[in-house]
Order: structure tokens, then C-alpha cells, then sequence
């Protein structure tokens, strides 16, 4: 049922990314305003997840996924009367934010359900629903040929019905511990963690790579390999779908290999590819072969740094941390599409996007290997 949740409000989350190049042309916007449109969703998002996280530590996902799953219909239904203004597609965009949040209320439930021994698979699985990015990227643009409005619609009414099933499906573990404190003393207490910054950075550069590439892909495909947006939406689902099969992955073999070695490996291959990509490869076959290598990268890196949380984190403050893991982790997919777009308006060229992400992977990958090591069970 998490993984569910995830992937629907995920798909709802997404749902202008996909559709931004007809919101371009009609509107008459930059490259920039474009970047920004899809931005503003995973920005709020992202920050969303802090106060989301730190409420189901409170509240319960029993009651958590339900409300945000069905309260994000407003925003998605709002969508339809706001498409023909950027104004207005801006403030529902900020709105659509919310459905990005379920991210922190699914990883302390199904965190709790399991042994230390095997979170980081458990884990690993729930985060595939981050493959509903890869739903809408293919299935919107689509849906929409069949009627403008069609998308929306039926986003909607699939979040009715979670939220239906959440309210009666979904179990808190009878052990929970509720904590007392207040909310801002929760993310105090969180915030001044050490761990939750170096997680929050690796984070930020694993799956804010994953997030960047799913909401700005398409646009850097049409723009750069000149593809008509259907055919872009599936290639850029392609992607992300290659990064929803690797996550688990990178929990499975941080079950069996220190999450650090994991995560460090996976960033120093992205990184890598990221360089190939930098100097504008043809697309059939060593552009694609990149792209799709540096997914599974990106991929594994998610996966295994929030095996690396479960590992480190006391049970009661896994909301609270996963909440600003998770920002911080959404926060790294806002900036390289305002970047990437700018970029391009001021130079033509997308390479020193790539550098720069070539840059802070390989940041990431010397972090990894020499300061997050520590022995299991520690923090």
C-alpha cells in the first residue's frame, strides 16, 4: 500500500513535466520559465516532506497517507482551469507540491515493519514508487492526445480511491513509539544530528539527480536531439523507470555490503557517465547507453543511502530525518533545471550541466568511501 501511494502521488507530482512542452508553445515561454513551471512542484515538495515527516512520527501513516493522497486531488483538478494561465499554472504548481511529500510518510512506515537486516531491500522496494515519475513521463502525454483534460481527470479519481483504501489498509506497527515533543523540538533534535546533513547531502546528489533528470529530461531531449514530445516523454520514461529497477538493488546489496561502499560506487560510475554525456555524444547508441548507465548510478545511490538511514537513525526520529534526507534529496532535483535551462538560454549547451553534476557526484563519492564507514549499529 506504500509503495502504491508513492508511486500515485508521485505520477500526480509530476504531471507538468510532461506536458510542459505544450505549455510552452501556447503560453509563450522561455526556456527558463519553462524550467521554472516544472521546478516549483519539486521545490515545495521537497520542503513539504520536513513538517510531513515529523507529523506521521506523530500521527501515524494511517492517517497520514490518506489526507495528503486525497487532498492532493485539489491541486490536480485545479490544473485544468489553470493551463491557459502562467500565473495560475505557477500557484497550482506550488500546490501540486503536496504530493511529493508522501516520500516521508512511507519510509518510516515500512522502516518499522522490518529487521535492520532486511530494510535496505524494504526500502529499496517502496522506493520504486518513485517509478510513477516514469508513469507520467509516458502515459500523460498520451493520455492527453485522447483529451486535453483527460490526464487530470483520471489522476484524480485514482487518488480517491487510494485514499479510500489507505484509510482502511494502512497499519502503524503496534509497537510505534509516539513521541511528545513538539514539532519544532522533533526537527530540532533531528537537524542537529550530524548524520542527517551527510545523509541530506549524499541525498541531494543521488536521487536530486534522479528527480532533476525526470522533470527536465524531456525538455533537454526535444530541445538538444530535436524529438517530438511523445517520443521524448518515453525515452525520458525509460530513465526513470531504470532508476526505479535499481533502487532495491542498491538496498539488496546494502544489506550485504556496507551501504557507504554501495553508495560510493554508484555515484563514481554516474559521475563518469555524466563526463560522456558533457560532450554531446550522438544519442543512438552512446548517448542513450550514458543516460541509461548513469540512471542505474543515480538509481542505487537512492536506494542505498536511505539503507544507510535505517542503519543510523533512532527509530523514533526516522520521520523527522527521512523528512529533511528527503528535502534536501528533492531541494538537489529543484536547482539543475533552473541551471540546465539558464544555461542553455545564455550558451546553447547543456555540457556544463553535465560537468557540474560530474563534479558533485564524484564530491559525493570521496565523502562516501572516507567519512560514512562507520561501523553498523553506530549513531
Amino acid at each position: 500500500m506504500a509503495t502504491a501511494g508513492f508511486t500515485l502521488t508521485f505520477w500526480a507530482w509530476n504531471l507538468i513535466s510532461p506536458l510542459s512542452g505544450d505549455f510552452k508553445a501556447r503560453l509563450g515561454l522561455s526556456s527558463f520559465q519553462e524550467s521554472l513551471l516544472v521546478a516549483v512542484p519539486v521545490l515545495v515538495g521537497s520542503l513539504g516532506r520536513v513538517p510531513a515527516g515529523a507529523l506521521t512520527d506523530r500521527f501515524g501513516a494511517r492517517l497520514m497517507f490518506p489526507a495528503v493522497s486525497a487532498l492532493t486531488v485539489v491541486p490536480v483538478l485545479l490544473l485544468i482551469p489553470a493551463r491557459d494561465s502562467y500565473g495560475a499554472m505557477l500557484a497550482v504548481g506550488f500546490l501540486l507540491g503536496l504530493g511529493g511529500t508522501t516520500f516521508a510518510i512511507g519510509i518510516p512506515l515500512v522502516n518499522s515493519w522490518f529487521p535492520p537486516a532486511k530494510r535496505g531491500l524494504a526500502l529499496g522496494v517502496f522506493g520504486m514508487g518513485m517509478g510513477g515519475v516514469a508513469l507520467s513521463g509516458y502515459f500523460t502525454p498520451r493520455i492527453a492526445e485522447h483529451g486535453k483534460n483527460l490526464p487530470f481527470w483520471l489522476v484524480a479519481a485514482a487518488l480517491v480511491v487510494y485514499s479510500l483504501l489507505a484509510a482502511v489498509l494502512v497499519t502503524d506497527h503496534p509497537d510505534r513509539r509516539v513521541p511528545t515533543a513538539s514539532l519544532a523540538r522533533r526537527l530540532g533534535r533531528a537537524g542537529r544530528l550530524r548524520v542527517t546533513w551527510e545523509l541530506s547531502a549524499l541525498y541531494a546528489i543521488g536521487f536530486g539527480g534522479i528527480v532533476a533528470f525526470g522533470v527536465y529530461l524531456p525538455t533537454y531531449l526535444k530541445t538538444w536531439y530535436a524529438m517530438s514530445p511523445t517520443e521524448a516523454g518515453a525515452k525520458a520514461a525509460g530513465f526513470a523507470l531504470v532508476t526505479v529497477v535499481f533502487r532495491p538493488i542498491g538496498g539488496w546489496l546494502s544489506d550485504r555490503v556496507h551501504p557507504a561502499l554501495v553508495t560510493a560506487a554508484a555515484l563514481l560510475s554516474a559521475a563518469l557517465l555524466a563526463i560522456v554525456q558533457a560532450f554531446d555524444p550522438p544519442l543512438n547508441p552512446l548517448g542513450t547507453v550514458a543516460l541509461l548507465c548513469m540512471a542505474a548510478g543515480l538509481g542505487t545511490a537512492s536506494g542505498s543511502v536511505f539503507a544507510l538511514v535505517s542503519q543510523v537513525t533512532p527509530q523514533a526520529q526516522v520521520g523527522s530525518v527521512t523528512g529533511i534526507v528527503g528535502a534536501m534529496g528533492g531541494l538537489g532535483g529543484f536547482v539543475p533545471p533552473l541551471v540546465m535551462g539558464a544555461v542553455y538560454s545564455a550558451r546553447h549547451s547543456y555540457s556544463i550541466g553535465f560537468m557540474l553534476l560530474s563534479d558533485l557526484a564524484l564530491a559525493g563519492c570521496v565523502y562516501a568511501y572516507g567519512r560514512m564507514r562507520i561501523p553498523r549499529g553506530e549513531g
